[in-house]
């Protein structure tokens, strides 16, 4: 058993300490590696109805011929078509909702679909890919109750959604958990039920397959965000002694989700925290929650314990470490060693103010006072991702994340560099545009900031994208150039032109872009300000909102937009 530090020992309680600290050091060490389906005719249109939808998406948005079958949607015939193939055959339904541009995305195609194992696990089940930029894609995440890009969700052949897959595991701990899901007999939302009854009724599959639920993805259809952190605490109360990394893995979720500091002197907390330690020592059992760690260490610190105090800083040492190892493991992808990297510098400035809503002209936030080990390590690593990826999916989502880390590191002209070098290279440079973008607004460069996303708006595709990057660009001007009225009457036009061409402009994304849009605007013409080109800009509006065809739902999202506020 691992010592503990002194600093930790409390003479009055030491024994139940022990006690609770004994039960995980056990598991760790044996720690080893809907919507309704309406059938559908027509079911030999399928194909191609695809292979259309398939050739409509801008090329970065085309999956590469991997050996899956997948179906391509863009309508809501497209995919009660693929259902019904479903029903027939008795096979599930694996949903992946994307984007061409996505980092993330990027990722598990480089990762996963191009996996042995995953081809062939994917003709057990129909495979449906709803790229967000095809046309009508946006309608369909409402339909799916899917927003954020990547998701995949799996349904069972009778169109009944089993569970929400986590992209950011490892590639083998994907399979296991998509074979979880396969074989699962119940649906997420019956099993979590049963495990806050009681949970007395699960199998320890059903206990593991919701310690591994994609709640990042869930869009609170089982649980309302601020119900997430206590829900994960109290399923790993629930989860029976036996099962210890999975009750270790839902605690690690809970305080990822943001669970509070506890007490001084709570001692059920204490023993967690100990535990936790633990954890973080032991090279196999940290490398079992890599992705937890990964993705989450700074969020798991603040949870774990309050700022300002030692237990604090022993935290952050012990993630750093652990950090620190997996950057070393080769068994990880590059873009998940590259995450350790950027969680060491985010741990470094952990209590310091952030940057992200900086402005031009204000005050940047203080850099983290990094070692010249670490510093001299983002600088090697980033430079050799630049120098080897050669495969375009694992470039967008790794030189992206490069490039965060160099500026998160406060090397922020390294950072553009590293962009301008790949936008020849990236079948996305747009993001890699917007990316500039930031970086010129947090280090106060007004005109480049704008300059980078007016290109990042310009030279975006798909429709969706386009209304999101329009939504970011006219915000920036509104933020950095307020007094620029012909500027962002003009690319508030051109969203509205844009958002005219869609059918599905008034739903997820398309439809946050533009209440985005909305509320930037409504702040810059308060108390009256900018009268005549708020008018010209309601009447486009009243346009557009007048055109054929829209609901109730889309109407009231549209006029809502420019409404001048209620008197009271």
């Amino acid at each position: 058993m691992t010592t503990m530090p002194s600093s930790f020992a409390q003479p009055v309680s030491s024994l139940a300490l022990l006690a609770a600290v004994a039960a995980l050091v056990g598991g760790l060490a044996a720690c080893s590696k809907s919507p309704d389906a309406a059938t559908a005719a027509g079911i030999s249109s399928t194909a191609a109805s695809a292979s259309a939808a398939q050739k409509a998406l801008p090329l970065s948005a085309r999956l590469a011929d991997d050996g899956i079958a997948w179906t391509h949607a863009a309508s809501a015939a497209d995919v009660d078509a693929a259902f019904a193939l479903a029903k027939s055959q008795a096979k599930p339904v694996f949903v992946y909702w994307g984007a061409g541009w996505c980092p993330p995305c990027n990722q598990v195609k480089a990762t996963i679909f191009n996996r042995q194992d995953f081809i062939e696990r994917s003709r057990a089940f129909v495979p449906v890919y709803v790229d967000g930029d095809s046309a009508g894609a946006q309608k369909l995440g409402a339909r799916f109750h899917v927003s954020g890009y990547p998701t995949m969700v799996l349904f069972n052949s009778r169109g009944d959604e089993i569970t929400r897959l986590p992209g950011e595991v490892d590639p083998a701990r994907y399979t296991e958990v998509l074979n979880l899901g396969m074989s699962a007999a119940r649906p997420a939302r019956a099993v979590l039920a049963d495990a806050m009854a009681s949970g007395k009724t699960l199998t320890p599959n059903e206990w593991r397959l919701l310690a591994f639920y994609s709640f990042d993805t869930d869009q609170q259809q089982l649980l309302a965000k601020d119900k997430v952190a206590a829900t994960l605490t109290r399923l790993a109360e629930l989860c029976p002694p036996g099962q210890t990394q999975t009750a270790t893995r839902l605690r690690l979720k809970a305080l990822a989700a943001g669970t509070k500091p506890p007490p001084s002197g709570d001692l059920p907390a204490r023993a967690s925290m100990l535990g936790l330690l633990v954890l973080l020592r032991d090279p196999a059992a940290s490398r079992e929650e890599a992705d937890v760690l990964l993705n989450s260490p700074v969020e798991i610190a603040g949870s774990a314990t309050a700022k300002g105090t030692p237990e604090r800083t022993q935290m952050v040492d012990m993630l750093a470490a652990a950090l620190q190892r997996l950057e070393a493991d080769a068994t990880l992808s590059r873009a998940d060693r590259m995450q350790a990297l950027i969680g060491q510098v985010d741990l470094a400035r952990i209590d310091m103010p952030d940057d992200d809503a900086a402005t031009a002209g204000a005050t940047p936030a203080p850099l983290p006072k990094l070692s010249p080990a670490l510093l001299a390590d983002v600088r090697e690593q980033t430079a050799r991702a630049d120098r080897e990826i050669t495969d375009g999916y694992e470039r967008q989502a790794v030189i992206t994340s490069a490039a965060y880390l160099l500026d998160r590191a406060g090397l922020s002209k390294d950072s553009d560099a590293l962009l301008e070098a790949n936008l020849v290279k990236s079948h996305s440079p747009y993001y890699l545009m917007s990316e500039l973008a930031g970086n010129a607004k947090r280090r106060g460069d007004k005109d480049a900031a704008l300059r980078w996303y007016r290109k990042a708006f310009e030279k975006s595709e798909g429709p969706a994208t386009r209304l999101q990057w329009g939504a970011s660009y006219v915000s920036a001007l509104v933020d950095l150039a307020p007094g620029d009225e012909s500027a962002i009457e003009a690319a508030t036009t051109r969203v509205w032109k844009d958002a005219a061409t869609q059918p599905d402009a008034f739903y997820e994304r398309s439809g946050r872009s533009l209440q985005r849009v909305g509320t930037k605007l409504q702040a810059w013409s308060a108390g009256g300000a900018h009268a005549a080109p708020m008018g010209r800009l309601r009447a486009q509006l009243a346009t557009l909102c007048a055109q054929a065809g829209r609901n109730e739902a889309e109407l009231a999202t549209c006029s809502g937009l420019l409404a001048p506020p209620r008197k009271t």
